[in-house]
Formats: structure tokens, C-alpha cells, sequence
């Protein structure tokens, strides 16, 4: 501000887009207008950037969820109405909380004795090494028993061999006639066993080697499966991202129908769903409810019928009977097709759009406000373009609580997964209570067919469609 005798800069006016000494910054400090509605800020080089670009206002808010500054046109009329929306002290208070918050988490994996390059390279040379050993070992014991057996038949063989060569000689060696034809009979035996001897055949027929070759089975199943264990190591040690180890999920999680048709039944341990195909096509929709307390993530494996439409992800728990009615996260395999399905807030008085479902909320937004859910069809690039994504037989969920993301991988081996697709949740903005859920063939199957009753020849009444 300073036009001639230019004294360093105190504070830069937002608003007034300049900045000012202690002089002229007294004016800004003692007029309650000026110190009401034009933010400072320590000096800075301007360059337009304190003003909206597309409303050309001053930037006075903070948006959380797209992480921006915006003017008050933004935060009241655009797309940032329904986010959360702060003051720029406001946000600077609390982001340096976050940061302060993350900090310490960091500073637990700084301190931590296992993040040294020694100790980590200490740690996975002892678990690959673990494997190798295993596996060199029960190579070691295969050969061993194959070998011992082998060179045990192959010497008497060989000792065949050896006799029937000293009786070739012994008679050749004979010139009495007598006791050359006396001999004769044995030396062709033996010549005509050994005639009879083959070096490369493996143990005679017998329990013996029907035993040895049960024992070599079981112990070559065991290395089959060490060395896929070393396999899967390596691999999920150079690209952990596509090659974790397929492990069981926790008997703590059960299956809890929120729908049933009469053709399904849940197995005793309330983790298998069994469907009478006879019966015709079937619906169900359950949730996945766990006996324990996730604290960061929570993961789960699904084995998916290849007859069946399915959707697995996450829904309310309010709506699960009906999922038209919440939010709902998911991938979803109908006609033949794979897709993702996202739910958004949105205004608007209109029951349906072009892009999804809308249904009305059932939550605690605004008079107006809808759910929209939309559906996208999920390709990859292949050789002829782009082509849809194929059926994946068993589907990994993974749902990361502070990174708020649920991800999808198609497991196609024990220690192989690809990633289908990775969604950012918005639950801590719209406070939607989420749980696991799957739901079997198309939910509104029974709302467009007729139930009739049909009687068995037993007595008993069943319900059917017709199919």
C-alpha cells in the first residue's frame, strides 16, 4: 500500500486484496466494519487467488468434503450446499487437530521397532526362510524314499545279473563233459533270469510298493502345497496389493436373513444359503453380522451362485428388507452384467431421474432432500475395446473404517486377487448406519409375480410362481 517510502508488509487485506504496514494496517484494526468483514491474513503475494472463479466472490468458507475454499455462492447455491462447510478459522482449528492426530499415528510407525530396513529385512527372510526350509525338506524326504526303495530292488537285480555272469564263465572254464551238462541246467536258469532283468523298470508288483507309492503321494501333496505356500510368500511379498493370501474369514460371522424365500434355508452354523432350484428362482436378502468388535477394517469372502442375480456390499441396516429405501454400496451382477452401485444425497422433488433411483430419505436431511442411487457398468480395457468385467465365482469385501473405502477383488487362486473396484464412502457426513449385506436374485421378483399355492401329494402347501 505504501507508494513511496515502502515499509514491510504486516497483513494482507482478502478482501481488499492488498497488503499493509503496521501504519496503514491501523485502519483495519480500529474500524468495526473493516474488522468484521475483511479477513486478514499474514502478508502474501496476491496473484487473484482470494476470489471465487466462478463467482468472482470472496472466498470466506472452508469445504471438509472437497477439501477447497469457497464463497458464500458456493456454499448456499452450488454443489457444496450440502457439505460440511467451515469458517476459515474454524477449519484451520480443527485441520491442525487432524494433522496433530495423524501425526501420532506416524509417530507410532516411526518408533516402532519393526519399520528398520534390518529388522524388516530380518523378519521376511525368516518367514520366506521358514517356507524354503519346509519346502527343501520335504523334497529332501521324497527323494530320499524314492531312492532307498529303487536302489534296494535295482541291487538284487543286479546281483542277478553278477551271478548269472560267474556261471557263464564257470562253464566256459569246464572242459570235463560230464559235469559241464551237470551244470547246465543252472547256468540257464540263471542266464535266463538275468535275460529277464531291466535296470530302468521301478519295484516289483506287490504290497511293498503299493505301500511306498501311498507314502510318496501324501508326502508330494505336502510339497505341492509348501511349495505353493513359498509361491504365494514371494509373490504377496513383491506385489501385496494383488496377491494376499486367501485366509478363511472368522467363524464370527453368521449370515442373519432379513428376507427368505420358502425354496432358501440357512445352513446350522448360519453360513451357507441352500436354494431348491425346483422351486424356480429364489430371493433373499441377509445381512453379515459379526460376533466381534472391528476396530479399523472389516473383511469378508463370498462364494456367489453362477444360476443367480447378486448384490453384495454394504446397506442401512434401517432398509435392508427393502434397499430402495437407504443407502446402498455395492456390486452388483444382473443380466448378465457387472456394476457398481453409489448413493448420494440430492435435492429435488422429482421420484425418479435418468442416472438412478431416487427414493425418498428416510433420514434427518432437509424437506426435499432424496436419496439417488446410481448404477455404472463396470468394463476394463481389452484387446477389442472396452469390455465388461466377467462373473467373479468368489468375491473379497474389504471395508476400511478410517480411510472410509470399501473395496472389491475377485479372489482367483489362493494366494491371487484383482481389484474390481475401490468406493469412497460419505457415512460420517450423512451419519448412515451401514452393514455388511447380500442379497440373492432381484429383490423385486415378487412384487411383478403372482404367488399361487400348490398342494403335494403329502399334504403340504407350497408357494410358486408358475416357473
Amino acid at each position: 500500500m505504501c507508494a513511496e517510502d515502502r515499509k514491510p508488509a504486516k497483513k494482507t487485506c482478502m478482501k481488499c486484496e492488498i497488503s499493509m504496514c503496521v501504519q496503514h494496517l491501523q485502519a483495519h484494526l480500529t474500524t468495526p466494519v473493516l474488522l468484521q468483514t475483511h479477513p486478514l491474513t499474514e502478508p502474501m503475494d496476491l496473484c487473484g487467488n482470494t476470489k471465487c472463479s466462478q463467482h468472482g466472490k470472496l472466498l470466506e468458507y472452508y469445504c471438509l468434503d472437497d477439501m477447497t475454499c469457497v464463497c458464500v455462492s458456493c456454499a448456499i447455491e452450488d454443489q457444496h450446499r450440502l457439505h460440511n462447510m467451515k469458517t476459515f478459522s474454524t477449519a484451520h482449528k480443527e485441520l491442525l487437530e487432524k494433522l496433530k492426530a495423524e501425526q501420532l499415528i506416524l509417530q507410532e510407525k516411526t518408533d516402532d521397532e519393526n519399520v528398520s530396513l534390518e529388522k524388516w529385512e530380518k523378519s521376511e527372510r525368516e518367514k520366506l526362510g521358514g517356507c524354503s526350509v519346509r519346502l527343501i525338506e520335504a523334497v529332501t524326504k521324497l527323494r530320499d524314499i524314492s531312492l532307498t526303495s529303487v536302489q534296494s530292488s535295482v541291487s538284487a537285480r543286479m546281483v542277478s545279473l553278477k551271478t548269472s555272469k560267474s556261471s557263464l564263465e564257470a562253464a566256459q572254464k569246464e572242459k570235463d563233459t560230464f559235469r559241464f551238462l551237470q551244470m547246465y541246467s543252472q547256468v540257464h536258469q540263471d542266464v535266463e533270469k538275468a535275460k529277464t532283468v531291466d535296470l530302468r523298470k521301478g519295484l516289483e508288483p506287490g504290497s511293498h510298493r503299493d505301500k511306498l507309492v501311498e507314502e510318496m503321494r501324501q508326502n508330494g501333496e505336502k510339497m505341492v502345497k509348501q511349495a505353493s505356500q513359498f509361491w504365494g510368500s514371494l509373490l504377496t511379498l513383491v506385489d501385496p496389493e494383488h496377491h494376499q493370501e486367501l485366509v478363511p474369514t472368522g467363524s464370527d460371522l453368521i449370515f442373519e436373513p432379513q428376507s427368505l424365500d420358502p425354496g432358501m434355508s440357512l445352513s446350522k452354523d448360519n453360513r451357507k444359503v441352500f436354494h431348491n432350484s425346483w422351486l424356480g428362482q429364489c430371493c433373499a436378502t441377509l445381512l453379515i453380522c459379526s460376533t466381534k468388535t472391528a476396530s479399523s477394517y472389516q473383511r469378508w469372502v463370498v462364494s456367489l451362485p453362477v444360476e443367480s442375480d447378486w448384490t453384495i456390499g454394504l446397506c442401512e441396516k434401517t432398509s435392508a428388507k427393502n434397499l430402495k429405501d437407504g443407502a446402498v454400496y455395492g456390486l452388483c451382477w444382473e443380466d448378465k452384467q457387472l456394476s457398481s452401485l453409489t448413493t448420494r444425497r440430492e435435492e429435488g422433488s422429482q421420484s425418479s431421474t435418468s442416472q438412478g433411483l431416487k427414493v425418498q430419505n428416510t433420514g434427518t436431511a432437509k424437506i426435499g432432500t432424496q436419496l439417488v442411487t446410481t448404477s455404472a457398468l463396470i468394463t476394463y480395457q481389452g484387446e477389442n475395446g472396452e469390455e465388461p468385467v466377467p462373473r467373479p465365482e468368489k468375491v473379497e469385501v474389504l471395508w476400511n473404517f478410517p480411510a472410509s473405502t470399501l473395496s472389491f477383488f475377485s479372489r482367483t487362486g489362493q494366494h491371487q486377487r484383482e481389484e474390481i473396484i475401490t468406493m469412497k464412502l460419505k457415512v460420517s457426513i450423512n451419519n448412515w448406519d451401514l452393514a455388511p449385506f447380500v442379497q440373492l436374485g432381484k429383490q423385486n421378483i415378487h412384487s411383478t409375480t403372482q404367488q399361487q399355492q400348490w398342494k403335494c401329494s403329502c399334504g403340504k402347501d407350497y408357494s410358486w410362481d408358475g416357473n
